[in-house]
């Protein structure tokens, strides 16, 4: 948001301070000022002088010498110029001898400008130099009269044609002036207007505020006689105020409105176009104007566009639009974009007879993601996408018909067709100063409280203590706002330095964090280092892990603006990032490699998304070396023991049914019913797609479940005072019979005096018979309270072979 200064002093005229005072002052009352640009920089001892004579140079055919009057009196100086557009009797821009001009028609703009001295061409002496809008740091855009490649002919013009000789010419063109850009948060939707910002100027200086008194205009005429208005789709514009005038007469708009315009960056067209723009910075509600002639059945209806319809846009550019965007069109067709451009067909032209004006408010997301859609960025889209206030249209349509009347740019046409079914009520906020100056930590009256608020146009109920809030104050919603709007009109910089209040609390990690850095500890004392990769994914990495169609995995979210194919969705698994990175250090012939990661992953609960996903944080695990299946087991029990799962409750099943798996060297890890974790070798194809020239070994552990499964009570027990009583004991059973099958048998029939059992031995060869395999267990048995017996120890050890012997498994011969 641009504003200049003397648009802005137009509403707060005693206003008086340099640009440094207003750029600081701004800032600390919170609109803040980013910088500014001084028009007259660099520009110094310009006068208008009007050339009495002019003669031809001696020793140069393109050069001729002026006698050049400097004021009224009649002084005259000497100036040898090339410029081939002078006459004598005109008006121009004069820089005297020791002044400065802002560029050079040799050597361009310079940040220090360029000193004019007195001197000679081709032995002629020339005291000063006629100036060029560019010499005076401007463009023929800002100023569309001056000669495009020539000095500038003052008196060309109308509005400087009776203009003193002698007179300051960078005041004259309005050159005394500074342009302020602001950084405007997206809530302050009254500051992306003059009036806005001025206001707040007014409050931050102590100013009173002027506002231009907007008055009602129009004939004796009917409006509902030239146009009628159906909006079909009111959820996406609240209001649409129209208003028609004839007889237009195109010309250029005044000096004045056109410097304004120029000022912020905006270049002079005509009157119609200059009006629009014009009240679309100083009240930041965007019009447009049809031509009422070529609207079919002279009615304007607000719909929906169809999917795949075409329009074409004023830029000339053909647009295929989709039915989630807002379109203005007549009885027949489409003629604009809401709040983005209007269309071709109904564009302004100099042969405009009748015009209808447009002041509506739009739905500011739909606007924006029609933007976004159509690649399209205009000012007026900027304005819509912050959410207008809808009762700034009819005051913004009655001051640019005002406008029109007043510069005799047409004829108002009386009443206005208004769409406004549902309006927007002042909020009401109530204020306590005493939680105000809590908050603040400031002695603050109540009177000054008050006085803030109604400086910046806020009403308050002193009965109530509530402050009225206008809807064009959006940003307002509870009392922590209105502590703000104190705050920074008493001045931040007045608010003493104070001790927090309160009970202090002790810092620390959450339940969640704690648990990762517990994790975290295990994993890198097995020597496994930290890797993070990216959260997005290629979909080649499905086929790459061998998933089949109908994979959960392939479930994942559509990334809609991606970086590219291999980014374009969200990992539902973090192996693919893991496997890369395996491949990545075989290839740079790392021998011994271990890698982690703590990562999300999205799971989505429904395709298309109608919620959040499932955001699951998973221990990735991953290694290649001197290691096997049992130690990325050993890895993973040691995580679920240091989380407090005890190994009796951990159950492995070796049919985890994982594609990317070796099928016999896989398992998914249970605990009381809930998958926490699954691991296994790398799938030989999987490996040979990802490049991995070795086998590898993965695990990953859901974080979520092992957390809610977590037990950190400990029950400490004295040291034993009875000795245990050993049994080493080798059993024969079948491959398909489980360890853990073995184990859960010894364990229940082994009863209480049971302490513990160890598997230390494992055996498949020649002296067994094929398909058998061979474990050795060491049984442990203790009491507490005395010394047991062999026949105790027996019946324990025949009640555990008992159980075995349900399972085929008998005694090693």
């Amino acid at each position: 948001m641009d504003t200049s200064l003397s648009w802005i002093k137009a509403y707060v005229p005693d206003l008086d301070c340099t640009a440094q005072e207003y750029t600081d002052a701004m800032t600390l009352s919170g609109t803040k000022v980013e910088g500014f640009t001084e028009f007259d920089k660099n520009l110094d001892k310009i006068i208008v002088g009007k050339i009495n004579k002019i003669e031809k140079h001696p020793d140069a055919d393109k050069l001729v010498i002026c006698q050049v009057q400097i004021n009224e009196e009649g002084e005259e100086v000497q100036i040898v110029t090339g410029a081939a557009n002078v006459k004598e009797g005109d008006k121009v821009p004069v820089v005297l001898d020791g002044g400065h001009v802002a560029s050079s028609h040799k050597d361009g703009e310079n940040e220090n400008g360029f000193k004019i001295k007195k001197g000679k061409l081709r032995g002629v002496e020339s005291f000063g130099m006629m100036c060029s809008i560019e010499e005076l740091g401007s463009t023929t855009d800002m100023y569309p009269d001056a000669a495009k490649d020539g000095i500038y002919i003052l008196s060309d013009n109308p509005e400087y044609k009776d203009a003193p000789i002698g007179s300051d010419a960078i005041e004259l063109l309005g050159l005394h002036d500074v342009t302020f850009e602001y950084e405007i948060t997206s809530n302050r939707v009254d500051c992306f207007g003059v009036l806005g910002i001025a206001r707040e100027v007014a409050a931050t200086f102590g100013k009173k505020f002027v506002p231009p008194v907007v008055t009602k205009t129009g004939n004796d005429e009917d409006v509902n006689d030239y146009i009628s208005v159906d909006v079909q789709s009111p959820e996406l514009c609240p209001r649409y105020v129209a208003r028609v005038v004839k007889n237009i007469k195109l010309a250029p708009s005044p000096e004045w409105m056109q410097r304004r315009l120029a000022s912020v960056g905006i270049r002079p067209i005509n009157n119609i176009v200059d009006i629009t723009n014009y009240v679309m910075e100083e009240f930041a509600q965007p019009m447009h104007a049809y031509d009422l002639d070529t609207i079919e059945d002279h009615k304007i209806v607000v719909r929906k566009a169809n999917a795949g319809e075409p329009f074409k846009t004023l830029d000339g550019q053909e647009r295929t639009l989709d039915d989630s965007m807002l379109m203005i069109c007549d009885g027949k067709k489409p003629i604009g974009l809401a709040g983005i451009m209007g269309g071709e067909n109904s564009m302004i032209t100099d042969d405009v007879k009748t015009m209808l004006f447009e002041a509506a408010t739009f739905d500011g997301t739909n606007i924006r993601l029609s933007g976004k859609k159509l690649g399209m960025r205009t000012d007026a889209q900027a304005k819509f996408e912050k959410g207008l206030d809808p009762n700034n249209a009819m005051d913004a349509m009655d001051r640019a018909c005002q406008l029109i009347e007043e510069l005799g740019a047409g004829e108002v046409v009386g009443g206005a067709v208004d769409f406004y079914p549902v309006k927007k009520e002042p909020l009401r906020i109530a204020y306590d100063p005493a939680k105000i100056n809590a908050l603040l930590g400031t002695d603050i009256s109540e009177e000054d409280m008050i006085r803030y608020f109604e400086t910046i146009d806020l009403p308050v109920d002193r009965e109530k203590r509530e402050v009225i809030v206008p809807t064009w104050r959006q940003d307002l919603e509870r009392m922590a706002d209105l502590a703000e709007e104190v705050a920074r009109f008493y001045g931040y910089d007045n608010i003493p330095m104070t001790l927090p209040s309160g009970a202090a609390t002790s810092g620390g990690l959450s339940q969640k964090l704690q648990h990762e850095d517990m994790v975290r500890e295990v994993v890198e004392n097995y020597g496994f280092c930290e890797g993070m990769t990216f959260s997005f994914e290629s979909p080649k990495v499905y086929d790459k892990l061998n998933l089949s169609e109908d994979d959960v995995l392939r479930k994942s979210i559509q990334i809609t603006n991606p970086l590219g194919e291999d980014y374009s969705v969200m990992r539902t698994s973090a192996l693919g990032g893991m496997l890369t990175s395996l491949a990545t250090n075989f290839k740079r012939r790392n021998q011994e490699v271990r890698l982690y990661e703590l990562a999300n992953v999205y799971l989505p609960k429904q395709l298309p998304l109608t919620e959040l996903p499932d955001e699951r944080m998973q221990l990735t695990l991953g290694m290649y070396g001197k290691v096997d299946f049992f130690d990325m087991k050993g890895v993973v029990q040691a995580v679920l023991e240091r989380m407090g799962i005890k190994t009796a409750a951990v159950k492995y099943d070796p049919n985890a049914g994982k594609s990317f798996l070796h099928p016999g060297r896989q398992a998914v890890v249970t605990c009381g019913g809930q998958s926490v974790a699954y691991l296994g070798e790398v799938h030989p194809e999987v490996q040979k797609n990802f490049g991995i020239g070795t086998r590898a070994y993965l695990a990953v552990v859901d974080m979520k479940v092992v957390s809610s499964l977590a037990d950190f009570d400990v029950k400490y027990e004295g040291v034993a005072k009875f000795p245990a009583m050993t049994r080493d004991i080798s059993l024969t059973m079948s491959k398909d019979v489980l360890a853990g099958e073995v184990e859960e048998i010894i364990r229940i029939r082994g009863g209480k005096l049971l302490e513990s059992c160890e598997l230390f031995d494992i055996y498949e060869g020649e002296q067994l018979t094929r398909g058998y395999k061979s474990l050795a267990y060491k049984i442990v048995f203790r009491a507490s309270d005395r010394t047991l017996t062999d026949d105790e120890v027996n019946k324990c050890m025949d009640k555990i072979m008992n159980g075995l012997g349900e399972k085929n498994v008998v005694l090693r011969q």
